[in-house]
């Protein structure tokens, strides 16, 4: 949340556009222009020092937290609004920089609006778990569970190995990144921006978990708060997501219907109705579970592209998530079932369809300190393994090694939110949700809503993940 300033507010008074400034002090924050390459609008950098460890009371121990605001366009203020953008381990910078305007013009323009980079992500307690990318190919190699009548046993024991990797090399600061402790972050950043004490937050799929948290732990301090694209965070804390995949079968539905709406730019669709297309989709890639394709290239790692069962379907779950990806989507899935290395375009090899950077680290390292609980049997985890895949056929099995490591995670974070979310929070919450999106389904959305005493659901009949990527 943010404070009215002074200088900018003289500003106000000559222009109606501000001109960037060298710096300004908001609160115990100093900020300063970032200068970012796709700025849309001027985004300031701060830094706010905030304990390492809030559990002990009279440590000195502290972080730095990376920051960015848009100032608001408009000279009448209402304070400021804070944004996650998922994960986690998403940094915030890389949806809140190219977006500045269009984020400015949809909150009204009243308002300045903050990002910052969560513990784990950025360079706030940064989250690797290998020396270089050598190391991390093999690691982010996953199966999906149903790619063969061994797959579940193998991701178990693959996740055994990574596991251990991650505590080899986060075990002194792998228990400062849970999410109870970004909410006390953001706490932090409100006191700190010295405006009314009140909480301004929007918060995207995982942000609804760390936005979800933050009300269940401070109610009394919550001014306007909205969860978009909502994931159940009671199946979060607990590693029993089943729910998520609850419209996902719906939305390749829609995917294959909007195809053959538009077979001349779809390649897959040739004469086929949305039904034959599903159908001929569905079995394509099961077959590539007896039939991978090898597209040799000597100068990528591994010696070329291995087009298998567990690659497309994650490519294919991945792309659902924004509709203006599908005709993109349609041209990769066409050219992958072909074998077609010319027209996979930038698809990466081996990787999965995850991110070779280090992003998934901070995922895994975020999400797996933050369960209720762990176990080194996999026969505990097996419920809910099947359950996901009983919830969706096609794309319940791309995510098993979420399960696995988060279920043998070695690092709990210091701080857990081991209560429920049934409370009153100052202010309503706004809940939104989309009635087809394939992983944070508007049955999430209604279960939080229920939770949350005084809450709103928006439904909003389009597909995607929240409001931001539907169609």
């Amino acid at each position: 949340m943010k404070p009215q300033f002074s200088i900018i507010g003289a500003l106000c008074v000559a222009t109606s556009t501000a001109t960037p400034i060298a710096s300004v002090n908001t609160g115990d924050i100093k900020w300063s222009p970032c200068n970012f390459a796709n700025e849309t609008v001027p985004i300031y950098c701060g830094k706010l020092t905030v304990p390492l460890d809030y559990t002990k009371k009279n440590s000195t121990d502290v972080i730095e937290l990376d920051l960015q605001r848009i100032p608001a366009s408009k000279c009448a203020k209402k304070g400021s609004i804070l944004f996650n953008f998922g994960g986690p381990g998403s940094v915030g910078a890389a949806s809140f920089v190219p977006f500045g305007k269009i984020l400015q013009a949809i909150t009204g323009g009243e308002h300045d609006l903050i990002t910052f980079a969560p513990r784990g992500t950025g360079k706030t307690l940064p989250y690797s778990c290998f020396k270089n990318s050598l190391y991390r190919i093999p690691a982010v190699q996953t199966e999906a569970g149903r790619a063969s009548d061994v797959a579940v046993p193998d991701i178990w024991a693959k996740s055994t190995l990574y596991d251990a990797s991650c505590y080899a090399a986060q075990n002194k600061t792998g228990e400062f990144v849970g999410t109870a402790f970004v909410a006390r972050d953001m706490m932090q950043i409100v006191d700190a921006l010295k405006e009314d004490g009140l909480l301004r937050y929007w918060g995207v799929s995982y942000g609804t978990v760390l936005g979800a948290t933050a009300v269940a732990m401070f109610p009394d301090r919550m001014d306007k708060v909205i969860l978009d694209g909502v994931v159940n965070a009671e199946e979060y804390y607990e590693n029993k997501e089943v729910e998520i995949w609850t419209d996902s079968e719906d939305v390749f539905r829609g995917f294959c219907s909007s195809c053959v709406t538009n077979r001349t730019s779809c390649p897959i669709a040739g004469n086929r109705t949305s039904e034959q297309l599903e159908s001929y989709l569905r079995r394509a890639i099961d077959d590539m579970k007896q039939h991978p394709i090898a597209i040799p290239s000597p100068e990528v790692p591994g010696g070329g592209v291995l087009i298998t069962y567990s690659l497309v379907k994650s490519i294919l779950h991945s792309s659902l998530y924004n509709p203006s990806q599908w005709p993109g989507l349609a041209i990769i899935i066409d050219a992958l079932l072909r074998g077609d290395i010319l027209g996979l375009g930038g698809v990466q090899p081996a990787s999965g369809g995850e991110d070779m950077t280090g992003y998934e680290e901070a995922l895994y390292g975020i999400k797996c300190s933050d369960m209720r609980w762990h176990t080194n049997n996999l026969t505990e985890i097996m419920p809910t393994i099947n359950a996901r895949h009983n919830k969706s056929a096609l794309f319940g099995d791309v995510a098993d090694s979420m399960v696995a490591r988060c279920a043998q995670w070695p690092m709990s974070a210091k701080e857990i939110y081991r209560g429920d979310f049934k409370v009153t929070p100052k202010n309503p919450v706004l809940i939104i949700g989309n009635e087809h999106d394939p992983v944070t389904p508007l049955v999430s959305a209604r279960n939080m809503t229920e939770r949350f005493q005084g809450s709103v659901l928006l439904e909003q009949k389009s597909y995607g993940v929240s409001i931001s990527h539907t169609q």
